[in-house]
């Protein structure tokens, strides 16, 4: 597959997934406008915070928790699933996040969270979700987008995060936001299709991926985002993917280095990223457990976030990341926006 051929992208890509992820920066940006906006909701006595999400949403409530992680004094955990904690009563905020309003898990949590007497606030586009919150007084945020869910991250990320700004939970991180985006319009200057492969990093490292087992290795802050772009190489381009978290991955994933399987090894690629908000002893950590795997001829790479905040190395490696994924579709030659496996998969359950 030539990478460099746009005119082919388009016949690939028949509903435009390259626009939705040129259009992260933008995104990002309106997201933050429109949450300075809405009409802050009225909270009592808060011990702790449950972010209810499933899917892209469950994502940016991570990136969310990993950008406050050092400045929340609140403890804030994401809850992928149905039902609720044992824990999470009346001191409890529960944020239901839902992209289309209608996940069954955020559904069965939100309800879960009105039997205990939780408090709760819904941010969503609409859907069962808002429907249920608005007939029952509870403050909604809504938003609008009408392109996939996997490209619409920014908003619950953004509207999350100003609500913990404007509810006095952290300090204003405007200015982070601000040099997130212009970061990733930057990092864009050598990423967008236009550039060709040999000068283009979103490129090359989609080419080294093509019919190899890819692991995502982030340090504990990254974590988010070595899951997102696990879920992207998914989602985009309908591939295997997996992902470790530094430090934990070298008191167990780097052992399996002992026994290595050469035949295995040749189709596998494991991409280590990097930020300089790291902590000095993962950022080490990370290196040795590079070395180890190119010891036994293991396929490596490192990819470093761009900026100074949190903020920005954060959403610099996710749009990296996005446009990782697309070219690797484009590689294969299938639609990035199909989704017919889980569309499937959910009329199964019915």
């Amino acid at each position: 597959m030539n990478l460099d051929d746009l005119e082919l992208f388009k016949q690939i890509d028949r509903q435009n997934m390259r626009a939705q992820i040129d259009g992260l920066p933008d995104q990002l940006q309106s997201a933050w406008e429109l949450a300075q906006t809405l009409l802050l909701p009225k909270f009592d006595d808060i011990q702790n915070i449950i972010l209810s999400a499933m899917g892209d949403s469950g994502s940016a409530a991570e990136l969310t928790v990993a950008s406050v992680f050092s400045s929340l004094s609140l403890p804030v955990s994401v809850h992928r699933g149905y039902g609720l904690p044992a824990y999470a009563t009346k001191k409890t905020l529960v944020v239901c996040l839902s992209h289309s309003g209608n996940s069954e898990e955020v559904l069965d949590a939100f309800e879960t969270a009105q039997k205990n007497g939780c408090q709760l606030m819904v941010i969503s586009t609409g859907g069962e979700l808002t429907q249920r919150a608005q007939a029952n007084n509870i403050p909604v945020w809504n938003f609008t987008y009408t392109g996939m869910d996997t490209t619409a991250i920014a908003y619950p990320y953004a509207l999350t995060l100003a609500l913990f700004a404007r509810l006095g939970l952290i300090p204003d991180p405007s200015a982070d936001v601000a040099e997130a985006v212009a970061m990733m319009k930057r990092s864009q200057q050598h990423i967008v299709p236009e550039v060709i492969a040999a000068k283009n990093p979103a490129k090359r490292y989609a080419g080294q991926l093509v019919g190899r087992w890819v692991t995502f290795v982030g340090t504990e802050q990254l974590a988010p985002v070595a899951y997102r772009w696990k879920t992207q190489i998914n989602q985009l381009a309908k591939a295997g993917a997996n992902f470790e978290i530094i430090p934990e991955a070298t008191h167990n994933t780097l052992i399996a280095t002992i026994n290595p399987n050469p035949t295995l090894n040749a189709h596998t690629m494991t991409l280590f990223m990097k930020a300089p908000s790291d902590h000095p002893r993962n950022k080490l950590r990370s290196d040795l457990m590079r070395q180890a795997f190119m010891l036994e001829a293991l396929n490596t790479d490192v990819i470093e976030a761009r900026g100074e905040s949190i903020i920005a190395h954060l959403w610099t490696l996710i749009i990296f990341g996005d446009y990782m994924a697309y070219y690797l579709a484009m590689a294969y030659g299938v639609d990035p926006s199909e989704e017919d496996a889980f569309v499937n998969f959910k009329q199964s359950l019915f």
